[in-house]
């Protein structure tokens, strides 16, 4: 029985692939590493920003640091913009509150942007928190979210009843370094195949399939 629900916010709340990898093309272009192609650049959305720079370019932490400076410079003033709630998220979310469930968000984006973000969104007010990274991208990882997420919540000792959902792997996976189920979507930006590779405890195609299935559980 699932009573607090943890959401990922990129990719699983909003679409903000555009904002995001235009954002990482950008800072790749002042690092002299240009990439013409976007989709390429959807890596990224999702896992802690310097961490992904490392693992895409094959960069030090140092650079990797400059990289998401450079990142920053564009999404702070444009990138957070180019986002939107993908359609029937609101009525999700209205619906698992009338519902009686604790809504709160777990992002490794950094916490003043998600707050931002949601608050464009119109969706703030659903949740009764709303977690996130430090500015300087300490406690990114999902684990560590998810953690300050549960202590927030007063879920910290008692964690029956909640579950994760997000759309990738690392989602999934942090989830349960904590002990925590997680169901993945699908319509975000991790594929089928590397949710399944994962073992979530479900899969939802669209926010309404995934309604059925969080109060279906409940």
């Amino acid at each position: 029985m699932y009573d607090t629900i943890l959401f990922d916010l990129d990719g699983t709340l909003s679409a903000s692939g555009e904002g995001i990898t235009k954002s990482v093309q950008y800072a790749l272009e002042r690092m002299g590493c240009p990439e013409p192609d976007l989709r390429k650049l959807e890596v990224f959305i999702g896992p802690p920003l310097t961490e992904q720079f490392m693992a895409y370019a094959g960069w030090d932490e140092g650079r990797a640091r400059q990289a998401s400076r450079y990142f920053r410079e564009r999404y702070e003033t444009k990138g957070i913009y180019e986002n939107r709630p993908y359609p029937g998220v609101s009525d999700l979310l209205s619906a698992l509150r009338q519902a009686g469930k604790t809504l709160c968000v777990a992002s490794s984006k950094p916490e003043p942007f998600v707050r931002k973000i949601l608050r464009r969104c119109g969706l703030d007010g659903y949740f009764a928190d709303m977690a996130g990274a430090r500015l300087d991208e300490t406690g990114s990882r999902k684990d560590e979210v998810i953690a300050d997420a549960l202590r927030r919540l007063g879920r910290w000792e008692e964690r029956d009843g909640v579950v994760m959902v997000g759309d990738r792997s690392h989602d999934v996976l942090g989830a349960r370094k904590l002990g925590l189920p997680c169901v993945a979507v699908t319509y975000g930006y991790g594929s089928r195949a590397e949710l399944e590779a994962a073992r979530p405890l479900a899969l939802a195609a669209s926010p309404a399939e995934l309604e059925a299935l969080l109060t279906g559980f409940c």
